[in-house]
């Protein structure tokens, strides 16, 4: 990878002493998307807000650095990160509706970044708006931008949030569970709305989500969290065609297909992710997994099984056997 757009490394989280977020690195370049996955309470979301110090009261950063093209974020005071969000970096929130402002129009809160952070005047601002609200998908752009949040769809507003967030051409687009409370139809044109912003804008992209399909369809690299610590990375192929962490094999046989037996249960991972403060001793997998023993009592470290792809348990060349 050239210099990435961000660049996380060895980030800790804690809240009321717990860590929460145990020791993530990661990276993104232009261009690419990014896909953070696991079940919730994984630290997923943590690790994303904390890029745009964004975390709430309780969280604080004990330790690591978070680099947007080379400049530490991680120890900005709130002016100066303000001058980041919305500009440099931005984020889209899994409810759209309830992220955007109900009492201003949603032309006005596009446009905003844009006269905030470049100082365009009201109507060039507003010419802008429009441009980019037609660019993301929304028909008859400029009635639109005259209209409140309540009177457009969960789709169309989460459209919207897209056009807030690239409106400045921001560097980094982190999108947390973007498509969660869309239908399947709504879900696909927005993933598709964001592979061609990508190829069209250049913007790296960090994708929350905890569905492995949608970072099939989208993704281009993948880190697998689980229990606050990555336990396995690459790019999207090797890793869905072989991957080398029980955890990651599991998650796997949870995507629904069209193959099998009509009527047949679909797959769970048994089990539930501990709460912060309660992680099993050595991989935080193990209570869970079907190939844990003594050796896993020890933390296993996050290492190389083939170029570019990382995993971190003690018998990632037994995962495959897993049914």
């Amino acid at each position: 990878m050239d210099a990435p757009v961000l660049a996380i490394d060895e980030l800790v989280i804690e809240i009321d002493g717990n860590r929460i977020v145990d020791h993530v690195s990661l990276a993104v370049g232009s261009g690419r998307i990014l896909a953070i996955v696991g079940e919730s309470g994984c630290g997923k979301s943590l690790t994303a807000l904390s890029v745009l110090g964004l975390l709430p009261k309780a969280a604080r950063i004990k330790q690591g650095a978070i680099r947007l093209n080379g400049r530490d974020l991680a120890g900005l005071g709130e002016a100066a990160l303000s001058e980041v969000r919305g500009n440099e970096a931005t984020i889209i929130f899994q409810e759209p509706v309830a992220s955007l402002n109900p009492l201003m129009r949603v032309g006005e809160q596009v446009e905003e970044a844009l006269i905030l952070h470049r100082g365009l005047p009201g109507k060039v601002a507003r010419t802008e708006a429009i441009a980019m609200m037609t660019r993301v998908g929304i028909p008859d752009a400029a009635r639109r931008a005259r209209q409140y949040p309540f009177e457009l769809s969960g789709g169309m507003c989460q459209r919207i949030m897209i056009a807030s967030a690239l409106i400045c051409r921001p560097a980094l687009l982190i999108a947390d569970e973007p498509t969660t409370a869309l239908d399947v139809t709504i879900q696909a044109q927005i993933l598709d709305l964001m592979r061609r912003l990508r190829e069209e804008v250049g913007t790296a992209i960090v994708l929350i989500t905890h569905d492995m399909g949608v970072v099939a369809d989208l993704a281009d690299d993948v880190c697998v969290m689980y229990g606050g610590r990555i336990v396995e990375s690459g790019p999207v192929e090797p890793i869905f065609a072989a991957p080398r962490h029980p955890y990651t094999k599991l998650l796997l046989a949870t995507i629904p297909t069209l193959q099998g037996q009509r009527k047949a249960m679909l797959r769970t991972i048994e089990g539930m992710v501990p709460s912060a403060g309660a992680w099993p001793e050595g991989c935080r997998f193990r209570t869970r997994c079907p190939l844990a023993d003594e050796a896993c009592l020890e933390p296993p470290p996050l290492a190389l099984v083939e170029a570019g792809h990382a995993a971190a348990c003690w018998h990632s060349a037994r995962v495959e056997a897993l049914a």
